[in-house]
């Protein structure tokens, strides 16, 4: 009897035992799961909106692209804007699998800065673009060796006449929405000012340009650097302005982070459905006294408190 009782007792145990574990594991995947969909709720409740010009992490991108990619999105931007292709790849990447990490990390790949486009190359570089992806093509200077830089001044400017570029943007901009891309030209100072014949050389380009082929990323920066002003433009040729660089400008006209300079960008924001603005992204150049990912922190903070959304 007290060996059957013995085993009794022990055969109890053992199912007491068995039961606490069972109950401990399904206790900890209980936490596990909780502490999961806490994660993933914490991910999905950043407020996202916003882009960002990656010229301004361009050597993080080059260093590690995912991390600062998801770097980008924690940060709370909403969509970005490339200025790294090169042999046919975004950042190293076949354009399908830039776009398929940019998804993963929800990001929306929105424009690109395609500084290296010719007449010959223009058909490749389209379908990869499209490939990865984007939306708006941005041709960021005049191409072709048209594009000059005075580095004993710091000042740019471009060989050849605007009727030429003008007719250059004209063709590709017909190939772009053929290929169903927009083509848009992006400013700096330059463009702004009289050439050797009297011309202002963007206005020349929005007068003579195909609107349905080739509108217009403003670099809100540089139209103020020019001593022209956005809104004057924006009266002037109405939504021919599809996406802003916002950059702000500091008392000795360098570049700082958005919120941080003298533009008033509430008043060129309140203009934004004249501008015919889709899309806006904070660029910065150079950063001087922050590194690139600080100043994008500051920025994003600066287009909250200003009222972009």
């Amino acid at each position: 009897m007290k060996i059957q009782a013995f085993q009794l007792n022990l055969k109890l145990a053992s199912i007491a035992l068995v039961s606490l574990l069972l109950f401990s594991c399904g206790d900890q995947k209980k936490k596990d799961s909780l502490t999961e969909n806490e994660n993933i709720q914490d991910s999905t409740e950043i407020n996202q909106f916003g882009g960002l010009a990656l010229y301004t992490l361009r050597d993080a991108m080059t260093e590690n692209t995912e991390n600062t990619l998801q770097t980008v999105a924690s940060d709370g931007y909403a969509y970005i804007e490339a200025a790294g292709y090169e042999n046919g790849k975004f950042y190293n990447l076949a354009p399908q699998d830039f776009k398929s990490l940019c998804e993963d990390i929800n990001l929306k790949p929105v424009s690109t800065h395609q500084g290296s486009v010719t007449l010959e190359n223009a058909a490749q570089m389209i379908a990869d673009v499209k490939a990865a992806g984007f939306e708006y093509f941005v041709i960021p200077v005049p191409p072709i060796g048209m594009f000059t830089f005075d580095q004993e001044t710091m000042t740019m400017g471009m060989n050849g006449t605007v009727e030429e570029l003008a007719t250059i943007l004209n063709t590709l901009g017909e190939q772009c929405t053929a290929a169903g891309l927009t083509l848009l030209y992006h400013n700096h100072d330059f463009e702004f000012k009289k050439n050797e014949n009297g011309i202002v050389p963007i206005d020349y380009l929005l007068e003579n340009t195909d609107t349905k082929n080739v509108n217009f990323q403003m670099d809100l920066y540089w139209v103020t650097k020019a001593g022209a002003d956005p809104v004057a433009y924006f009266e002037k040729y109405p939504g021919r302005f599809k996406l802003w660089h916002v950059k702000d400008m500091d008392d000795e006209g360098k570049f700082a982070p958005v919120g941080a300079g003298t533009i008033d960008f509430k008043r060129i924001l309140a203009e934004k459905e004249k501008s015919g603005m889709q899309y806006y992204f904070v660029e910065q150049d150079q950063t001087f006294d922050t590194t690139p990912l600080e100043a994008i922190k500051i920025s994003h903070k600066g287009l909250e408190a200003i009222g972009f959304n």
